[in-house]
């Protein structure tokens, strides 16, 4: 056989076997280098899933052989917008903290408030991302609030987002003369026991700890089965400088001064640090000039303070026995 024939023979039937290779290849599509779950590039469909109705918002998902839009989820960061939020121009916020990365119809009705005044420009995502944050910290730097790029009530206020307080705040009875609570202690003209309390807030901890919601202006004492001893009115903080979560009482005074030493708060009871002095519960304060309280027992349920939780006498005494060092303070 002539030698140089078998050798164009082998290199045919070499360049066919690559060629049919190099099919299969093309037909099946090629993976990345070392990930066997990877998706071929060459097959595969490009899927575009607007993410709920945030404006210029859409996800880009490569689909896999046999994959139909309907099975695509998209994985878009717009959270819980789904395409049925309605936010009218006077809306308001939900009464808590808004922050970096929350999203839905409180983040949607900030930028609405925030795009209204010029302060943000584009459509409103519902996402609380960069641009929103720094629209956040110019309006507070403006209107010389507490610079945090977060929003909570003050900010709200400033946009006109901050929904009416008093709607929820919860006023019970006056109780009977000389009612008292299950630890004996007499009741206030603002406070209640047991069942007569108003039920507690959802997701607000378990065990004997104290529960304070900031937007109903109430406290309540819980013991270690989940019963409500006592739950009172107080007035909280005008400022955004009550931290919801978990806290625990760290210290106690029978008398103690404000942080600008123009006020004596008895029975004091500390459950938060900041820069300029402690966050607690103390009995409504008196002026150090002339003896004259800040407020009177009938305003509470308002917010007046600069930070502590203000409270009736007979509540104030009741907290000062039943928080001891440790005691969970679940601030909502």
């Amino acid at each position: 056989m002539d030698p140089s024939r078998d050798l164009r023979t082998k290199q045919y039937l070499m360049l066919a076997v690559i060629v049919a290779v190099g099919g299969a290849w093309l037909a099946i599509g090629a993976t990345s280098n070392d990930d066997p779950t990877a998706v071929s590039a060459t097959t595969a469909p490009i899927v575009t899933v607007a993410a709920g109705d945030a404006p210029a918002t859409a996800t880009t998902i490569v689909a896999g052989p046999g994959v139909t839009n309907a099975a695509v989820t998209p994985t878009s960061e717009v959270g819980d917008l789904v395409g049925e939020e309605d936010v009218p121009e006077d809306c308001t916020i939900a009464p808590r903290t808004l922050r970096t990365g929350d999203t839905g119809a409180s983040v949607l009705c900030l930028q609405k408030a925030l795009i209204r005044e010029s302060r943000l420009v584009g459509a409103a995502s519902g996402t609380f991302d960069g641009p929103t944050r720094t629209a956040v910290i110019a309006l507070q730097t403006e209107k010389s609030l507490f610079v945090d790029g977060e929003v909570g009530r003050e900010s709200a206020l400033a946009l006109g987002i901050w929904p009416e307080e008093k709607l929820n705040v919860v006023r019970t009875p006056p109780p009977a003369p000389g009612a008292k609570d299950s630890m004996g202690f007499p009741l206030s003209s603002v406070a209640s026991a047991g069942d007569d309390a108003p039920p507690l807030p959802p997701n607000s901890g378990e065990g004997r700890r104290l529960v304070y919601d900031r937007s109903g202006q109430r406290v309540w004492a819980v013991d270690k089965d989940g019963t409500i001893i006592r739950s009172w009115l107080v007035s909280g903080s005008q400022y955004n400088n009550e931290l919801p979560g978990t806290h625990k009482v760290y210290s106690k005074s029978e008398v103690t001064t404000a942080w600008n030493g123009k006020a004596f708060l008895k029975l004091m009871v500390r459950w938060m640090r900041t820069e300029i002095g402690a966050i607690g519960f103390h009995q409504i304060p008196v002026r150090r000039s002339d003896g004259s309280v800040y407020q009177t027992e009938e305003e509470l349920g308002t917010r007046l303070s600069g930070g502590c939780q203000r409270q009736a006498k007979e509540d104030a005494e009741f907290l000062w026995t039943f928080a001891k060092i440790g005691t969970p303070v679940i601030v909502i």
